[in-house]
């Protein structure tokens, strides 16, 4: 029986250097629309309406939440390597405003300056109002359950009305 030697060494060696600078490559990425400028461009308001929109740019990444008169396309270049969280490169959001007959009112597009990088803090909320411990919440109301308005207040109603 013999053992591996120094060359078989070195091309394990190589190979597994290889395995670990593989970890460190960089990856680019897209996410929603693939804005074309041309196509972009061509939707003039005052000319074109909701269907011609649709043929020409499809149907958007979404559209207004409270008002189906906005149409949303999204898209953003993205850039990551092994094992993280990818992060935003560029974005672009063209914004396209409906009358209520259908036709396009306007066009905006917008860029990075609408991105937000949100940071949770320690997965809490601050709030405000005082702080409560276990205790207070499972015993606080004892003594208050069934008192209709006028009773003595907590910390909580200090005035102890209900409210009505």
């Amino acid at each position: 029986m013999t053992g591996i030697s120094s060359q078989g060494w070195r091309v394990v060696g190589a190979l597994g250097a290889f395995a670990l600078l593989a970890g460190c490559a960089h990856i680019p990425g897209h996410q929603g629309y693939i804005n074309e400028a041309d196509l972009t461009n061509s939707i003039k308001p005052g000319v074109d309406n909701r269907d011609s929109v649709a043929r020409t740019m499809g149907r958007p990444s979404f559209e207004g939440q409270f008002d189906s008169r906005d149409w949303y396309y999204v898209g953003r270049e993205t850039s990551s390597y092994a094992y993280k969280l990818p992060t935003v490169k560029n974005q672009l959001v063209t914004h396209i405003h409906f009358d209520s007959a259908g036709n396009v009112v306007s066009v905006d597009k917008v860029g990075m300056a609408q991105v937000a990088n949100i940071r949770p803090i320690k997965d809490k909320t601050p709030t405000l109002g005082r702080k409560r411990t276990l205790l207070d919440d499972l015993f606080g109301n004892i003594g208050q359950v069934g008192a209709v308005g006028g009773g003595p207040g907590t910390a909580d109603n200090p005035n102890g009305n209900s409210g009505q």
